[in-house]
């Protein structure tokens, strides 16, 4: 039996439907109660059961699954970068994991649970997944913190050497449509075009960076979730990974793609950052993917524009879902 948490959501039900692909559908699906589009996600795909988070986590505290579990992959959490009640991050992303963690290990069954880019602040101290810098890390906002202390409660209790903490740095694809303001740009950048034929971009306030010249590390889902599986079946490989592309791609390049995919031209206009976005904004984001391919993970990625152009032409045009 495998567990994956927050299966209604984007990453979790991309989870599972990569699951189905290789015909396993002996799955627990976890999470809060869904919503219409989370149920949607979970419509065209196989399981066995679902159920709600929090009777999940009593039944875990209470040793229920611990003779049927063969993986946790827990993927729920509260994924707003502008959540400030930091009470509830504790509650929701910090402690939860620590429970799934150890009822993981006390069944002997694979853990891996989503970290994030955000952990790494500003990127003043690189973007490499080595335990060594964890210390020195300062995430920008209270969701990358709660992600961040995890991974030193789980280092300084040694669990990190039995799990795997994967670190997502900026996915799109299928199955975002339920998370309003924290869909990707791809998502609503398609939904800018296709209503005004234009998409609006920040401005930039660095001299070295050109308006809409910002940088982030976009990473396809269907290349994400093949990077989460692969360290499933190699559970000898444990400790934190970076899942990105590797190379980072500006927002101009990004929004192209997507004028491409609908055979456009590209119109984009630029307007200034909020205050409160601006105080937390990283202006370039590249993941270190050394220790993931020195572990063994040697498939390629696609390319930001083949990847964008699948998930319009496939996804947002006909409204899909994987």
């Amino acid at each position: 039996m495998i567990v994956i948490t927050g299966a209604a959501g984007f990453l979790g039900s991309a989870t599972v439907w990569a699951l189905n692909a290789r015909g396993i559908t002996d799955i627990v699906c976890v999470d809060t109660r869904p919503t219409a589009e989370g149920a949607a996600n979970l419509a065209p795909l196989t399981f066995a059961q679902y159920l709600p988070h929090q009777q999940f986590l009593s039944e875990a505290r209470a040793g229920e699954w611990k003779s049927r579990m063969r993986a946790i992959i827990h993927l729920g959490a509260c994924s707003s970068t502008t959540e400030t009640n930091w009470h509830y991050l504790r509650e929701n992303n910090l402690e939860y994991s620590q429970t799934m963690c150890e009822a993981a290990l006390e069944s002997g069954a694979r853990f891996i649970v989503a970290s994030s880019a955000a952990t790494y602040g500003d990127g003043a101290q690189g973007y490499s997944d080595d335990h060594a810098g964890l210390d020195a890390l300062r995430p920008l906002n209270l969701y990358g913190r709660s992600k961040h202390e995890f991974d030193l409660w789980a280092r300084d209790t040694g669990r990190l050497d039995q799990i795997a903490s994967v670190k997502y740095f900026n996915v799109y694809g299928p199955n975002e449509w339920h998370k309003g303001d924290m869909r990707s740009m791809v998502c609503k950048g398609y939904e800018q075009i296709r209503d005004t034929g234009r998409v609006r971009l920040f401005r930039s306030d660095r001299a070295e960076y050109p308006d809409g010249g910002q940088r982030r590390d976009f990473i396809y889902v269907k290349d994400a979730i093949a990077m989460t599986l692969w360290l499933l079946d190699h559970q000898e490989h444990n400790g934190i990974f970076n899942i990105g592309m590797g190379e980072s791609t500006d927002w101009n390049r990004l929004m192209r793609a997507i004028f491409a995919a609908v055979n456009r031209d590209p119109r984009i206009d630029y307007f200034d950052m909020p205050a409160d976005i601006a105080k937390a904004y990283q202006y370039d984001t590249c993941a270190d993917m050394t220790k993931l391919r020195a572990a063994g993970y040697g498939a390629p990625v696609m390319s930001v524009e083949a990847a964008v152009r699948d998930y319009v032409v496939n996804y947002l045009v006909p409204h899909a879902h994987l």
